[in-house]
């Protein structure tokens, strides 16, 4: 199945630069570029109640303007792209996870306007990079041109979620080509140990990143022996202020999701939800894919 990039477009600037990074995601895949915008009834729903009264809406032609003057900016600018576009009748979060399901990967700015406005992050964003069904990018405003120098930055922590992160993470550096930064971090020794606990503590610890900083790295190394892999081992009082600060010097941030099943149940790990809201750059979660039908 030749997935596609998906990207929500309402017109606002963010979801422009958004459509940007959706565009250069695509060409490094060579995979097609759908631009979608979710519209919602002028009562405020996706789909009436009662679709017998007051009819399914219609795309408005407006929108399709919109879309249309989009996906011919960036043929522009990126011959040989392949974008079609769609306007979805529905919630445009709603409309996205749905995409999910069949994309690559799902490209959101971080605010927008009218039905994509919402949350400190965006409601659409924030929707999106919890419940989505594929990797979803979460791409912040732009003031400058796109970031294009920095490394790939993800956090490793032993579990499987950072796994698929890591490996994600390396696919990205490639495509950019670009250098890969593993970074573990530890917590700060507590303040209440004696100096002989402390010491002893710091080398555990120093022990355990050592360990599973290396493991990641060899992993990485023998997918992509060309890669340049750097190992960080970081103490903080939390792992997400590391990360957050790590953001400021990179082009891409990659962290693992978590989820219990179910759309009610999906949820980010509180290190991934502080990512996805204050990282410096662009935050890729890594959702594994979910089959395609």
């Amino acid at each position: 199945m030749n997935r596609p990039v998906v990207v929500g477009v309402d017109g606002s600037p963010s979801s422009l630069v958004a459509a940007e990074h959706a565009a250069r995601s695509a060409v490094q895949r060579s995979r097609p570029l759908h631009l979608v915008h979710g519209y919602l009834h002028p009562l405020g729903y996706g789909v009436p109640l009662n679709p017998y009264d007051l009819g399914v809406p219609a795309p408005t032609e407006e929108a399709q303007k919109m879309l249309e003057q989009a996906a011919a900016d960036l043929t522009d600018r990126h011959p040989g792209l392949t974008v079609e576009v769609r306007q979805v009748a529905g919630g445009p979060g709603a409309a996205l996870i749905e995409e999910s399901r069949r994309a690559e990967l799902v490209v959101v700015g971080s605010r927008g306007h009218g039905g994509f406005a919402g949350l400190l992050l965006g409601s659409v964003s924030t929707q999106v990079a919890q419940h989505g069904h594929c990797p979803v990018l979460v791409v912040r405003p732009a003031e400058q041109p796109i970031p294009m120098d920095g490394p790939v930055v993800v956090g490793v922590d032993g579990s499987e979620s950072a796994a698929l992160a890591v490996r994600l993470a390396a696919d990205e550096a490639v495509r950019r080509d670009t250098a890969l930064v593993l970074l573990h971090v530890r917590p700060a020794d507590r303040a209440r140990m004696v100096p002989e606990e402390v010491a002893e503590s710091a080398a555990a610890g120093d022990a355990e990143s050592a360990d599973l900083l290396a493991a990641a790295a060899g992993r990485v190394r023998a997918d992509q022996p060309g890669l340049s892999v750097t190992e960080r081992p970081v103490q903080a009082a939390k792992p997400e202020q590391a990360l957050i600060e790590a953001s400021g010097d990179a082009a891409l941030v990659v962290v693992g999701s978590r989820g219990r099943g179910g759309f009610a149940g999906l949820l980010l790990g509180s290190v991934s939800q502080a990512l996805v809201q204050h990282a410096h750059c662009a935050v890729l979660v890594a959702h594994p894919y979910e089959q395609a039908d």
